[in-house]
């Protein structure tokens, strides 16, 4: 009888150890909001809840990619001190600590002499790449999150052979697994055509020797003879992929010496993915405009949480209005608390997000924020009709952020990311533009109302909160 209870024993002490050993080594490698959560899980499960920590837990990348990183920051650094014509200087305005901030952060420095083209129509968006590709002569390069085999798709990669029987030297990046449709339908043929096709953040068993299996490369960047450029959240992929709420995306064509930054981040990706080192010595710069640019680039390759710190000092440098535009609204901590002083201290703080989502656990998660968002007195608004897959934020009628970057842990910390911050009244009076035609179909949120939803709404949204860091 005693012997037969000695399984049970051995079971007990490996619990608890496994909850000791846990509450000692997940508070060091893990940020507390996230320690909170991981400790949760192993403390109610705890022979599930550590081995999926050492799996999902800590955003760890390989030695390897690192140094790429660190090597190809400090290249672009280098490469930037002999371009001292081209930077822009915001003299006394009080964007300086901002420019200072990316450029610390991100390597790139502000540029001027550039032209920005918000692109709000979807299709329009995909015909003007398409037609820039078309119009090649040396060289396409793109790089995106989701390619998927579908008339998009398949559009893009038609483009792209074609460019290639022209002697067009055409690259192409894609995720290892949010492309990996495109990559099974188009990876042979293109590369049959002669296009140089890579996945970035391979998945299946060699994940363990590169990174975290789930970190992902969420960038949308197309490079067209070091000429036109492109930065946004549209992917290669046609607008229905969410049923019966398709896309609505928004993308900056970009022309002008910030151009070069773009070029230069495709190279840093390619040369962590390849090894292989790309030329940038034959770019000729062209001051196309008058708008001061600057490449905000973020990732878990990166020493601190470029993309997080940015939108968090935006939002503390508005004064009088910030509007901001995500499909995926799960904040830490630290962008909360932004957001919650900035209305409270007069600020008007505008988020719009959409009503539909294609991931019910982030729809849920995101809705336990309201109601203290709302008290604080941010506006909340869900657009209906499309799903809202836009990213951007403007500040004060001067500052817009376009690019990848959604409001959340995963794109704060896990994804590489990518986005544009203008510093220009008329592009920003542009997006604003685009931002009052969400609003007028939008459903707007309040209080009074949201206080009014069932109290199981309340359970299921807090029990999706805890798990804001695994999302």
């Amino acid at each position: 009888m005693g012997f037969d209870l000695i399984p049970g024993y051995w079971l007990f002490l490996l619990d608890w150890l496994i909850r000791l050993a846990a509450l000692a080594w997940i508070p060091v490698r893990s940020p507390p909001a996230a320690a909170r959560s991981w400790l949760l899980l192993v403390g109610f499960v705890p022979l599930f809840g550590l081995p999926l920590y050492l799996v999902l837990g800590h955003p760890w990348l390989a030695r390897v990619r690192r140094q790429r990183q660190a090597h190809a920051s400090q290249l672009i650094r280098d490469r930037q001190a002999g371009l001292g014509a081209l930077r822009w200087s915001p003299g006394q305005s009080d964007t300086e600590d901002i420019t200072r901030l990316i450029e610390r952060l991100g390597d790139f420095m502000p540029m001027q002499g550039n032209s920005v083209e918000l692109l709000d129509d979807y299709d329009a968006s995909l015909a003007s790449l398409i037609a820039d590709i078309d119009a090649a002569r040396e060289e396409v390069h793109l790089l995106y999150y989701l390619m998927f085999d579908d008339r998009s798709g398949r559009a893009v990669a038609d483009a792209l052979v074609r460019a290639a029987a022209r002697g067009v030297r055409c690259r192409v990046l894609l995720d290892a697994v949010g492309a990996k449709p495109g990559l099974r339908a188009f990876r042979r043929p293109l590369t049959a055509a002669g296009v140089e096709v890579h996945a970035m953040l391979a998945g299946g068993l060699a994940w363990r020797s590169l990174s975290r299996m789930d970190l992902r490369n969420h960038r949308k960047l197309a490079l067209i003879d070091r000429t036109w450029g492109y930065v946004g959240s549209q992917n290669l992929a046609d607008a229905t992929f969410v049923r019966e709420h398709p896309n609505r995306e928004l993308v900056a064509r970009v022309r002008g010496p910030v151009v070069r930054q773009i070029a230069a981040l495709f190279a840093s990706d390619w040369f962590i993915e390849t090894g292989e080192r790309l030329t940038l010595d034959a770019f000729v710069d062209t001051l196309a405009g008058n708008t001061p640019a600057q490449l905000l680039p973020g990732g878990p390759a990166y020493p601190f949480e470029n993309a997080r710190n940015v939108v968090v000092a935006l939002i503390q440098r508005a004064r009088q209005r910030v509007v901001l535009t995500t499909p995926y609204f799960v904040p830490d901590d630290v962008t909360l608390g932004a957001l919650r002083v900035a209305a409270l201290s007069g600020v008007e703080v505008q988020l719009i997000l959409s009503l539909s989502n294609n991931q019910r656990l982030t729809r849920w998660a995101q809705r336990s924020y309201y109601d203290e968002l709302l008290q604080a007195g941010v506006h909340i608004a869900l657009h209906r009709p499309h799903f809202l897959h836009a990213k951007h934020l403007s500040v004060d009628g001067r500052i817009a952020l376009i690019g990848s970057i959604n409001l959340d842990i995963r794109s704060f910390a896990l994804n590489a990311e990518a986005g544009l911050v203008c510093f220009d009244p008329a592009v920003t009076a542009r997006l604003h533009a685009v931002q009052d035609g969400y609003l007028a179909d939008a459903q707007r949120v309040t209080l009074e109302d949201w206080r009014r939803r069932p109290r199981w709404h309340r359970s299921v949204e807090g029990i999706a909160r805890l798990a804001d860091s695994l999302i």
